[in-house]
């Protein structure tokens, strides 16, 4: 999944935070969303800060760090 945040683009509320969101295989529309929204905040419209993310629906592991492997030993060079 994805999703673009930005800041403003509302005249009624200063500085308001939105978001969208898109499906894990729309990641083109998600970068052409965000250049729309860079490209407008170019042309002087108050829109900032806008950030795409994403998470992978998909992943086999936990997110965030996890513990090593039982046995595991990290060395800076394996030879």
């Amino acid at each position: 999944m994805f999703v673009v945040y930005w800041l403003g683009g509302n005249p009624d509320i200063e500085g308001a935070a939105h978001f969208k969101r898109f499906d894990e295989n729309a990641l083109a529309d998600a970068l052409r969303f965000a250049e729309d929204l860079r490209r407008r905040q170019s042309d002087g419209e108050d829109i900032g800060f806008v950030t795409l993310c994403s998470e992978n629906p998909h992943s086999v592991g936990k997110p965030g760090v996890a513990d090593p492997p039982a046995g595991y030993e990290w060395r800076k060079r394996r030879r």
